[in-house]
């Protein structure tokens, strides 16, 4: 009855953004990952992008909370809202009938921060709770055939994490992952205009550089962009220009940090798995793989061929979602595997 009735919900529950698939749906919503909480009595405010456009501007009896912070629950209490709030979105009848869920999360999470990801799920309303790493649910929902015996690579660079996996018969053979990514980026610009213009900025006009202006790779043509923020030395406002060579040097360093983990993935390959890899290339998913150059230096660096899947944002929420439907083709292939060998 449930599986005739009954909802499977794809869930990246990324640092910046919270992305639902609903089987035969596609994704139905894509929120930022913001709460607006009132003090005192606990009541929420605003989620989503109303709550993000609160960030930092909020009177004293609001506050504004990410509650994931690296790829992990750093709120479980708001975290359970904010799922609640988002399903009841996209699911008005939920309550009825509760959906199961498929969350991506990184492969770097403790078994603690994994349990605090099941426990928010079932207390938002899930009927049941699988939790599976991110890169995995990426190479689904890119439609990398995983189930091959041959090697294929994912980078998938979120939010708060990056993880690099390579997939061989429907299992990761090698995965690393950092937590580091889109914020790190972020923070990276924030850090540089401190130092080199003496200008305080937020993270949303950083964001807003990264987007507009960031880059892996030099190009002929310097964009510039006026940036608005706090003078350091005397609190002041100020505007000025800032360009896109600038905001390069200013990412280099988590770039450089990614692109030795990739190194380092490759390194622990096997041989047999790492030629496959070096014919079929690397998959980028994730906010950061749109990141202007950086699959161009990822390629130069590694001399290896570098491909960004068609829907890089939603991957994780659309291989989860497909999470059921891949198993079932799973179990049908052991089931001719056992039917063959007795």
């Amino acid at each position: 009855m449930f599986g005739s009735t009954s909802s499977d919900l794809g869930i990246d529950l990324g640092t910046c953004n919270t992305i639902i698939y609903i089987r035969n749906k596609g994704i139905v919503l894509n929120e930022p990952s913001v709460v607006a909480v009132e003090l005192g009595t606990k009541k929420i405010v605003a989620v989503g992008a109303d709550a993000k456009r609160m960030l930092c501007k909020t009177p004293g009896h609001i506050r504004t909370i990410r509650p994931l912070r690296d790829g992990v629950i750093a709120d479980l209490e708001s975290t359970e809202k904010m799922i609640r709030y988002f399903i009841s979105r996209v699911l008005p009848r939920y309550r009825f009938i509760k959906p199961r869920m498929v969350v991506g999360i990184p492969s770097c999470i403790t078994e603690v921060e994994r349990r605090a990801v099941e426990e928010s799920a079932y207390k938002a309303g899930a009927r049941e709770v699988i939790v599976i790493e991110e890169s995995l649910a990426a190479a689904i929902g890119a439609d990398i055939p995983i189930n091959e015996p041959a090697g294929h690579m994912v980078c998938d660079i979120g939010g708060g994490t990056t993880e690099i996996s390579v997939i061989s018969l429907g299992g990761m053979v090698v995965t690393n992952a950092i937590r580091l990514g889109g914020d790190e980026f972020d923070e990276a610009i924030i850090k540089y205009v401190r130092m080199v213009n003496n200008l305080i900025i937020g993270q949303q006009m950083a964001e807003h550089l990264k987007i507009e202006i960031g880059n892996a790779v030099p190009d002929k043509n310097i964009e510039e962009i006026e940036v608005k923020g706090t003078n350091a030395a005397n609190g002041l406002p100020q505007r000025f220009k800032i360009g896109s060579d600038q905001i390069r040097e200013a990412l280099r360093d988590p770039i450089n940090q990614i692109i030795d983990n990739i190194k380092s993935t490759l390194g622990q390959t096997p041989p047999e798995l790492a030629a496959d890899i070096v014919e079929r290339g690397i998959v980028m998913t994730g906010g950061g793989s749109l990141l202007k150059g950086l699959d161009k230096l990822i390629a130069s660096e590694t001399g290896v061929p570098v491909f960004i899947a068609d829907r890089p944002l939603d991957c994780v929420a659309l291989g989860a979602g497909k999470y059921f439907d891949y198993t079932r083709g799973v179990d049908s292939s052991k089931n001719i595997y056992d039917s063959l060998n007795g």
